[in-house]
């Protein structure tokens, strides 16, 4: 049983790690949302978009749009504050 568990803990270890970026969603307005971004090289938008998207079916507008990076190593995190059409 002990010769199954360290290589089962640390395939999960490593599935947890490799997860997809994602961003989350704070709703500020009835219509207006906070959309933080992960740390993505290169500034990409994509994760914001998917949430956006996935949040505001019918469109949505990008109000504000801030990035900026934490330490030097990473990467460079997106936040937007968006309103659904």
């Amino acid at each position: 049983m002990r010769r199954f568990l360290i290589p089962l803990l640390l395939g999960f270890f490593a599935l947890a790690s490799c997860t997809a970026m994602q961003s989350s969603a704070t709703k500020v307005d009835d219509r207006t949302y906070k959309i933080e971004g992960p740390g993505v090289p290169g500034g990409a938008e994509a994760p914001n978009r998917r949430t956006a998207s996935r949040i505001c079916p019918g469109g949505y507008r990008v109000l504000d749009s801030t990035q900026f990076k934490r330490d030097p190593g990473e990467g460079t995190y997106t936040n937007w504050v968006i309103r659904c059409l």
